[in-house]
């Protein structure tokens, strides 16, 4: 986000994502503890002409299903 509170410029964005192994070749995806600043992160990706998908239930439906994994601890 730039200072003006908009999307900083679609390069800047691209070079940003892939500094982080976001990239066009990647397959992305974004999640949240409830889904509203992934949808965030899903728009600046697409900006970024780096297509991604949006995990809609985010970390909260996952951990309510007992039988899907999580790891815990630091490692």
């Amino acid at each position: 986000m730039g200072v003006d509170g908009r999307f900083l410029p679609p390069g800047l964005l691209r070079e940003r994502f892939g500094q982080l192994g976001a990239t066009d070749a990647a397959d992305v995806g974004a999640y949240c503890g409830s889904g509203v600043t992934a949808a965030h992160e899903i728009l600046a990706l697409n900006l970024a002409g780096i297509p991604a998908a949006l995990y809609v239930g985010s970390w909260s439906n996952w951990v309510a299903d007992p039988a899907n994994p999580v790891a815990t601890g630091t490692g």
